[in-house]
């Protein structure tokens, strides 16, 4: 019954999903139609038609967002050809440059930086940085969050913000695997502190940092008593440092809320390993670690003193001032338990508790020494088969030495529909052909035991990562001279981060082909088709007519209201282009406006470089569709906690406008 109410209640959903498309669709033309009607050339009418299309699409997620950009592109191509039809005597974009946005500075550098961010991730350099995160924040989201948050915003106040949000992709992610926590819950923080990173420097951002430029040009226009003078490096730097700490006071607060527990394809977590096993075997084991004061009886014994005794499998163990062993070579039943030695063990709850108030043992909340050795994506529970013809049969585990010679420690045996579990002195049983091995193992020695014949490994979905630890000197190298160019030359940031991933994949710390798997061509495909949209609304004087139009209706207004006006004028023209095109098409007429309602027109041409970063809303921004794809974000997602984060923006914008300039 439960089954067929929810294919009925699916039924139903679907049902009504496309009545309010159409109904949604019937009022954006509606406006589309009433906008032809009051605009001043056919053009604009067309473009703002497209613009309407375009936020419907996004907003109803009628295709994907990737298809959605692809097809409004192809409309704007289709435009040339239909332009007689159309009542245009040309096409709202050249043909000869409506792919330009695939050979675009920011696409350019998006790509090369997911190959550097790749790289990096390769040398094992991000691993430890969220070792490094974990260890200091745990594995709670409230901790985690403002520490993955500021140091993304410190790092894009000096590099672009969609670099930086590149280069700590793969730090999110294992920081997700290892705490099981989903990606979507991280990586929108993340994204947005990125963006708003980009406002505490005068380089932080692609618009700030033409900002002074043009402002030397509307200099020019200007008489002498009303020339602006040039913003310094750290002069916006007290509004910057407000917004941030507004975004990440915003996701600790509320971030339960407006955030989504979307589970990407990527994610992968210990707990999904461990309920697998639960509900196939009925093994109830769990990971935990223990500290062995000076005082305890443990001190002394080995590891076959107590482990079937005590039903508790140790599968690592570290020594004060050395490092951890885990895996093949390092434990073995005849281990000794020293003072002071930290313990990685596999258990039952029951079990664990007994062993530790038995030998007066600390059993810590949550994995610290071993945050990165036993993570799920270095480490887990499999499955390993004996098959017929294998050397092992008629021989034990405790002959073969299986934990120090194959590194598995094995913590179940299955045999003819019966699970045998650590207590009933499994290593001690001959193994016979069929015997299914649950085995804890790092997914290093999993891979070889798939090359070895004694083994069939039925447990085939594992992280296989190959690391090139003795390769991190390249890629810290290519690394610095990209981030070296970004700083101090003049050269084009894509051509500078070319620089670095070019270099990675020829000194080998990438492939070619792992080079290309590393790319989101998703996040390609929907800022490159985006690109010619922007062009359209500024080449048509759709951008202007529209900015003209709003400001006319608060030009009688306070000096507070214009500027905040402004200000949200800025912020609709960056959704739906670059924030580089809506700075240069605005500024000049911020410059004029405060010119004419007498405020000061350095500041409102600032107050048009910083809106431009207030892109929450829909995934347009190149960090916003670089973490889209990751976790899974619909745009629901980004309309939900980019909203407020959007509004939350302007208030703090104008308040510390107005404290500090």
């Amino acid at each position: 019954m439960n089954t067929l109410a929810d294919e009925e209640q699916t039924v139903s959903q679907t049902g009504r999903l496309p009545w309010k498309q159409i109904i949604s669709a019937g009022i954006f033309l509606c406006a589309a139609i009433l906008l032809a009607i009051n605009v001043p050339s056919i053009e604009i009418a067309w473009v703002s038609a497209l613009l309407l299309l375009t936020i419907y699409l996004f907003a109803f997620e009628v295709v994907g967002v990737d298809v959605a950009a692809i097809v409004i592109m192809v409309l704007l191509g289709l435009t040339s050809l239909a332009a007689p039809l159309m009542g245009l005597s040309a096409g709202l974009v050249d043909t000869q440059h409506l792919f330009d946005g695939f050979s675009s500075n920011a696409v350019i550098s998006i790509i090369a930086v997911m190959i550097i961010g790749a790289g990096l991730d390769r040398t094992g350099i991000m691993s430890k940085v969220a070792a490094f995160i974990l260890q200091i924040g745990g594995k709670t989201e409230g901790r985690i969050i403002p520490i993955i948050s500021s140091t993304v915003a410190i790092i894009s106040s000096f590099m672009q913000n969609v670099g930086a949000a590149a280069l700590f992709l793969p730090v999110v992610s294992r920081i997700s695997a290892r705490a099981d926590l989903p990606m979507s819950r991280l990586l929108m923080p993340m994204g947005f502190c990125a963006i708003l990173g980009g406002t505490v420097s005068m380089v932080g951002s692609s618009p700030l940092i033409l900002l002074n430029d043009l402002i030397a040009t509307s200099n020019s226009a200007l008489p002498e008593e009303q020339q602006m003078e040039a913003w310094s490096l750290f002069s916006v730097t007290p509004i910057g440092l407000m917004l941030v700490a507004t975004g990440v006071i915003y996701f600790v607060l509320a971030g339960r809320f407006v955030l989504p527990a979307t589970k990407s394809e990527s994610s992968t977590t210990a707990a999904g390993a461990l309920q697998y096993f639960r509900d196939l075997y009925g093994v109830s084991f769990s990971l935990f670690e223990l500290v062995v004061p000076d005082d305890s009886d443990l001190v002394g014994k080995q590891l076959d003193d107590i482990e079937t005794l005590y039903k508790v499998r140790v599968i690592a163990n570290k020594r004060a001032g050395a490092e951890s062993q885990v895996g093949p070579g390092t434990l073995a039943r005849d281990t000794a338990i020293e003072n002071g030695m930290v313990l990685g063990v596999i258990a039952e709850s029951r079990n664990i508790d007994h062993f530790v108030e038995t030998f007066g043992l600390k059993k810590r909340n949550e994995l610290r020494t071993f945050t990165e050795s036993l993570a799920a994506t270095k480490a887990g529970i499999a499955e390993v088969l004996i098959p017929p013809g294998s050397k092992l049969i008629g021989k034990s585990a405790r002959d073969v030495w299986m934990r120090k010679v194959y590194g598995i420690a094995m913590i179940a045996l299955h045999r003819n529909g019966e699970t045998m579990r650590e207590g009933d002195d499994i290593r001690s049983i001959p193994f016979v052909a069929g015997d299914t091995l649950v085995v804890h193992t790092t997914w290093e020695a999993l891979a070889r035991l798939e090359k070895d014949r004694n083994f069939v490994v039925v447990t085939t979905e594992y992280p296989r990562e190959e690391l090139r630890p003795h390769k991190v000197g390249w890629a810290a190298l290519f690394f610095l001279i990209a981030l070296s160019m970004v700083l101090f030359t003049d050269i084009r940031l894509s051509v500078a981060l070319l620089t670095g991933a070019v270099g990675m994949i020829l000194s080998g710390v990438l492939s070619i082909e792992e080079a290309y798997e590393a790319v989101s061509w998703k996040t390609v495909f929907l800022l490159a088709s985006l690109i010619p949209l922007g062009l359209a609304v500024e080449s048509t004087g759709t951008a202007k007519w529209i900015a003209e139009q709003t400001l006319s209706v608060v030009g009688e207004q306070p000096i507070w209201v214009i500027q905040s006006a402004v200000a949200l004028l800025a912020t609709f023209f960056t959704l739906v282009m670059s924030n580089v095109g809506a700075t240069v098409l605005l500024v000049p007429l911020a410059v004029n406006i405060a010119v004419g309602a007498g405020a000061n027109p350095a500041v409102f041409a600032l107050t048009v470089a910083i809106a431009t970063s207030n892109s929450f809303l829909i995934p347009t921004h190149q960090v916003n569709a670089l973490i889209m794809g990751p976790a899974g974000y619909r745009v629901a997602d980004f309309m939900r906690a980019g909203g407020i984060m959007t509004v939350l923006f302007l208030v703090v914008m104008m308040i510390g406008m107005n404290l500090f300039m």
